[in-house]
């Protein structure tokens, strides 16, 4: 999952982010390949991170991608052969919101239903690891917050947030999160009291947060829209929380002067800053200072004024739309984000215990109906747009060189979005972990 003149520089120097990313651990058997380890995919759709091709097929050798063609392209291929017939092959998806590490969601399980890499903001700090045959695991490390500020003001401070008061103790948080491993710093600009979020319901982070959703795997099923359903539409089905009770006093929040020290700091070490906001306050200190991403569609509504400064920025968002689905302001805000021109990134938040394990179909329905997104603008999302995001521009693809992260589902997604919940087929690395396909190989012990 920039146009101001200094995202212009992070460009020019993230060249050492891609670095970490493909140093990533591999397995012995990666360091030398063999025609045992070639697969060869045959399906009658793949989307390649870009498009929709037909009739396709993919060679996989050594972990990678080597080459993708038209089925009679490979008769002479001595790779080991799966015919996945009416399937539809897709790169992994990468999850930009999940909180694994706080919530203790087992990786296995996240990989198995279709996400291949998360980014995990707001948990304990590491270096990044996975994507041969496990899942990979990229992290922010705690979230920079002031003192008694959100989260630590309902959570604590274990492996959760670190407070700075100066803009000297921000800048070393900062140096000190990358020196640990951190693909991204992430910030909260958060007072609190906004009416439909999770943050400010009496149950609070981590506990059942109101949405009438119970779905995931294992459990209930959304039903599924039309996603060509009108986003008023959904809006009248997500009324805001009546039981969410606004905080008496605001959190405090990290003033402009510091945000724009970790910021500055940050793209000095060549990482982005991804930032907290639901509200207008929070989103004009994020503005002012530069940061780069937000994590959340704002759940109060944002006046278009400042919307546009953001798109000017080059500000992503990430949506996160179902876990925030009883906000006020998510279907304004997502509306007018998309007709400024603002891009957003595939995030939907795992851990909430409403949201799926794995790839959340009414996340993506709801980019569509709330973001006005097309079908395959939201694949992208989730796929090659969040690996340029990540500065790794082959990661979320299916092309010759890209890291062999596939998945594979029965049918066609545009169809029926929530068989992409139950992929058929998951490949990490080059290493299959599941296979319900006919003729089965193998799976990675």
């Amino acid at each position: 999952m920039m146009k101001s003149t200094r995202f212009g520089l992070i460009k020019r120097i993230t060249p050492c982010l891609f670095l970490i990313l493909t140093a990533l651990p591999s397995s012995p058997s990666a360091a030398q390949p063999a025609m045992h380890d070639a697969v060869l995919l045959h399906a009658a759709r793949v989307f390649d991170g870009n498009n929709m091709r037909t009739d396709t097929s993919v060679l996989v050798i050594n972990g990678r991608v080597a080459q993708i063609g038209t089925r009679e392209s490979f008769k002479s291929s001595d790779a080991n052969v799966i015919d996945l017939g009416d399937a539809t092959i897709l790169p992994g998806f990468i999850e930009l919101h999940a909180h694994l590490a706080f919530q203790n969601i087992p990786a296995d399980t996240v990989l198995k239903h279709g996400i291949t890499t998360i980014r995990d903001v707001g948990g304990p700090i590491h270096k990044p690891y996975g994507g041969d045959g496990s899942l990979r695991v990229l992290t922010s490390g705690p979230i920079i917050t002031a003192p008694g500020g959100y989260p630590i003001s309902i959570m604590g401070h274990t492996n959760v947030a670190t407070a700075v008061a100066t803009e000297e103790e921000a800048r070393t948080t900062v140096r000190n999160l990358i020196n640990e491993g951190a693909v991204v710093i992430k910030i909260a600009l958060e007072p609190g009291g906004e009416a439909g979020a999770p943050w400010s319901s009496s149950h609070g982070h981590g506990h059942n947060h109101g949405n009438s959703h119970n779905h995931g795997h294992g459990h209930g099923h959304h039903d599924q829209p039309d996603a060509a359903h009108d986003a008023a539409q959904a809006n009248t089905h997500h009324k805001p929380a009546s039981s969410a009770s606004p905080a008496k006093q605001p959190w405090p929040l990290l003033p402009e002067k510091i945000v724009k020290a970790i910021v500055d700091e940050a793209h000095n070490n060549k990482r982005k800053v991804t930032a907290h906001v639901a509200e207008v306050q929070g989103a004009q200190i994020a503005v002012n200072a530069g940061v780069d991403e937000w994590a959340h569609v704002p759940c109060d509504v944002i006046p278009e004024p400042l919307l546009k400064k953001a798109v000017a920025q080059n500000v992503k968002i990430v949506t996160t739309l179902d876990t925030l689905s009883k906000c006020s302001g998510v279907v304004h805000n997502a509306r007018t984000w998309s007709a400024l021109g603002g891009e957003f990134l595939y995030g939907a938040e795992i851990a909430h215990p409403d949201i799926p394990h794995g790839i959340d179909a009414q996340e993506l329905i709801y980019m569509m109906q709330m973001g006005r997104m097309e079908l395959i603008d939201v694949l992208r999302a989730a796929t090659s747009k969040a690996g340029e995001h990540l500065n790794f521009s082959l990661l979320g693809t299916i092309q010759r060189g890209a890291p062999a992260d596939i998945i594979a589902v029965r049918g066609d997604p545009a169809h029926n979005l929530k068989i992409l919940e139950y992929p058929d087929l998951v490949i990490s690395g080059g290493k299959i972990v599941l296979n319900n396909f006919k003729n089965q190989l193998p799976v990675s012990p």
